[in-house]
């Protein structure tokens, strides 16, 4: 539940030290000081931490940069940079900076987090902007050096919650710095326990400990972050000690590293969710075809019945069985059972292959089409195979379905292009609560509002954008609970999309390191510890 967080420095320090959590968290004083070399399995599009909401940039940016609130490993909001957060008013929120210092040994500032919040609507050609967490912003009073109030043009609850994904930047380091500039010392200043050194696109980013953290001494010394898409170089890299951490260990492998007392292993469910868009929106569209690949004369996902039938016709179960070895956790919903939005209603999910074939016949299809359905091969767990295995699912049902599997930097390109008419992403919900995901995928695309940023479906429901104006707006918990549950149930209704699973991660470690596993799958440094 969203809720005014008030909390001293020194309140603040005692309650996180009193658990593991804010250990990790504020990665507290160790006397163990190695070098930790980490493996993760995509590589980061770029270094300016503001240019593109994808998780593994913000993976990446979250060891040298900070927000002003964050979320602990189960996705509870707690102080970030600011110590302290009150609303003043319905539309004013006040918050209290903690003493912190840039890494160049310049002090945090109230104008720097106005200028923060203020950057990422100049920010052009982002594939996904996080202005979508700021726009709600419409001025910022500078109270002292350490104090800033927020005000929102209407009552906005979200705000906490939306403030753990803007990373806080320098105004001195980055004011006129465009993003493919950014990837610098001089440029890459944060607040975080560690300091840039390099990056190599593709490859790697090396960072060092910062001395000056705020949170105490950083447990590693040095890090570097090795980029391993492919399952098997990372499981190698970890077995030789190349790396002596990875992520997302591959399914195969699980049993191997469980079993041997010479590694850790740690695994979570998350609040990613697994699923198609389906284009909705478009009476042409580019992936889909009759069964001899003539053109059709219009774009048979259009139809509510096709998409109800593609859901259907998709077995959950087995792909989490038989694929994801139970790291895959089905679901109908747009929201796990931890967050606002979730409906237990709707994860009665139907498997019905007799039935899919008749509502494809019901809209005209009784002997189906084709589909070209689209997929990362490198970014979510073992997305490749499960897009094979959802699309000999749809086959059966008579729409014959091909995969187009292709690096995620591809999809990112092609989707905001338009290119697919099905497609299986994941998004990590980042609010705790169903709207992130609706507002960024499927709301109509609003610029000034920031929502429908990533709406590959080209879908647009008046109804849902007048839920989201409602719902975004009410300050009780409660209301916005059932609020938000009646949204779910239009865009689950529509179907421009269809969920699939909520996606476990993995982790593995060398002995002699500790796991903190986290909700919201970014793996950073903070991910491990030295073992005490």
């Amino acid at each position: 539940m969203m809720r005014a967080f008030t909390m001293t420095t020194g309140q603040s320090f005692r309650r996180f030290a009193a658990t593991a959590i804010a250990a990790a968290l504020l990665s507290s004083v160790s006397a163990y000081a190695a070098d930790l070399n980490l493996a993760y399995s995509s590589s980061a599009t770029s270094m300016d931490p503001q240019f593109q909401n994808a998780s593994q940039n913000i993976a990446v940016s979250r060891n040298m940069f900070e927000t002003l609130t964050q979320m602990d490993p189960d996705s509870r909001i707690i102080p970030g940079l600011a110590e302290s957060w009150k609303k003043v008013d319905d539309v004013t929120w006040e918050f209290k900076l903690r003493a912190a210092k840039f890494q160049d040994g310049s002090d945090l500032t109230a104008e720097d987090v106005a200028w923060s919040l203020k950057r990422p609507n100049t920010i052009e050609n982002s594939p996904s902007s996080f202005a979508i967490y700021t726009r709600s912003v419409i001025k910022t009073e500078i109270v002292d050096a350490h104090t800033i109030r927020l005000i929102t043009a209407k009552p906005y609850p979200l705000l906490p919650a939306d403030l753990t994904s803007v990373f806080i930047v320098s105004k001195k380091a980055s004011e006129g710095i465009t993003s493919d500039k950014f990837a610098t010392p001089e440029h890459m200043i944060g607040t975080g326990p560690y300091k840039f050194v390099s990056y190599t696109p593709d490859d790697r980013v090396v960072m060092k400990r910062f001395d000056g953290y705020w949170g105490g001494k950083p447990d590693w010394d040095n890090v570097t972050i090795r980029f391993m898409p492919n399952d098997g170089s990372r499981m190698t890299a970890l077995l030789s000690g190349d790396v002596n951490a990875i992520e997302n260990v591959p399914t195969p492998d699980i049993q191997k590293i469980k079993s041997n007392p010479d590694f850790v292993y740690a695994a979570k469910k998350t609040h990613r969710l697994i699923f198609l868009f389906l284009d909705s929106g478009r009476d042409k569209s580019p992936g889909v075809s009759s069964n001899d690949g003539s053109p059709l004369e219009k774009n048979p996902l259009t139809d509510v019945r096709v998409r109800r039938a593609i859901n259907m016709a998709i077995d959950r179960k087995a792909i989490s069985e038989r694929l994801m070895m139970g790291l895959a956790y089905p679901t109908n919903n747009l929201a796990t059972d931890q967050m606002m939005g979730f409906d237990p209603a709707l994860e009665n999910i139907p498997v019905d292959q007799a039935g899919a074939k008749k509502l494809l016949a019901e809209a005209g299809y009784p002997n189906g089409f084709h589909l070209v359905l689209g997929t990362p091969n490198n970014r979510l767990l073992n997305d490749e195979r499960v897009a094979q295995a959802i699309a000999q699912m749809l086959t059966r049902v008579g729409i014959h379905t091909d995969v187009d599997a292709v690096p995620f930097s591809a999809i990112n390109t092609r989707g905001n292009k338009g290119e697919f008419s099905a497609v299986m992403m994941g998004w990590g919900v980042q609010t705790a609560e169903a709207s992130s995901g609706i507002r960024m995928m499927v709301a109509c695309p609003d610029k000034e509002r920031g929502w429908g940023a990533v709406n590959w479906s080209h879908y647009c429901s008046p109804k849902l954008t007048e839920q989201l104006v409602a719902l975004t707006s009410e300050m009780d918990d409660a209301k916005r609970n059932e609020m938000l549950k009646a949204a779910v149930h239009t865009v689950i209704n529509d179907m421009p999309i269809v969920p699939l699973y909520f996606q476990g991660m993995t982790w593995a470690a060398r002995k002699g390191i500790t796991i903190i596993p986290r909700m919201d799958e970014r793996t950073s440094a903070f991910t491990f510890k030295p073992a005490q």
